[in-house]
């Protein structure tokens, strides 16, 4: 599904060139789950916004289902990153005046449906992350696992090809974090859902299929952990 080949990002200002990716061949295929870990400066955010499509200027060449997106327009491209990859962050990044409902049905109306169409898909999603009854809540009455619960639904609204959890269990206990991560195997294994995973927790590691470690933005480490 996705093919990164002979990437480089470099940063660059006045005085100097930071060599931030350095060589990323990378190969992801449908249905896995993988953990990207690394330590602060490692590359993590750097490259993971070039596999959501936020990122386009690096060298080398990004494959999506076989085709170069990123000579797309930044118009083509954002409509192409809102169908294609759901993200799911530390902080949630919920709208905090609007409802459960209105928080998930959100990225629906962006991609063009109207008010009436969306009940359906809304409640069939907060029904997959166990959040049915909580369609008229606003945020302040939820607890943190229940707002992340609110930001994997949002995430998986549009049916993405790909998720992309950036530190997701940052924000929470361990309790809680052991459950989000149920939840993403569950999401995984169940619906198949692609699901790429950044951390810095080793305890996030084992729930994954696959590890892919990055220091000083080259990968030093891929390997498998489960099937």
């Amino acid at each position: 599904m996705i093919s990164l080949v002979n990437v480089n990002k470099y940063y660059k200002n006045d005085e100097e060139s930071l060599h931030v990716l350095k060589n990323i061949n990378l190969a992801i295929a449908p249905g896995e789950m993988i953990a990207i870990m690394g330590p602060s400066g490692s590359g993590k955010s750097t490259l993971i916004n070039l596999l959501g499509f936020i990122d386009k200027q690096f060298e080398g060449q990004y494959l999506f289902e076989g085709k170069a997106l990123l000579t797309s327009s930044d118009e083509i491209l954002s409509k192409i990153r809102n169908q294609t990859v759901g993200f799911v962050f530390q902080n949630f990044s919920l709208i905090e005046n609007n409802t459960v409902f209105e928080n998930v049905e959100l990225p629906l109306l962006y991609n063009g449906y109207k008010f009436h169409q969306t009940e359906e898909k809304v409640m069939a999603v907060l029904k997959k992350v166990g959040l049915a009854d909580k369609a008229d809540k606003h945020l302040k009455q939820l607890s943190g696992g229940q707002q992340q619960r609110v930001a994997i639904a949002r995430a998986l609204i549009n049916q993405p090809k790909f998720l992309i959890a950036d530190e997701p269990t940052g924000a929470l206990d361990s309790h809680t974090s052991e459950e989000i991560m149920k939840l993403f195997v569950d999401l995984n294994t169940q619906d198949q859902v692609t699901i790429i995973l950044v951390t810095h927790n080793p305890d996030m590691v084992p729930y994954c299929s696959r590890l892919i470690s990055i220091r000083d933005g080259e990968i030093i480490e891929d390997k498998a952990l489960r099937q």
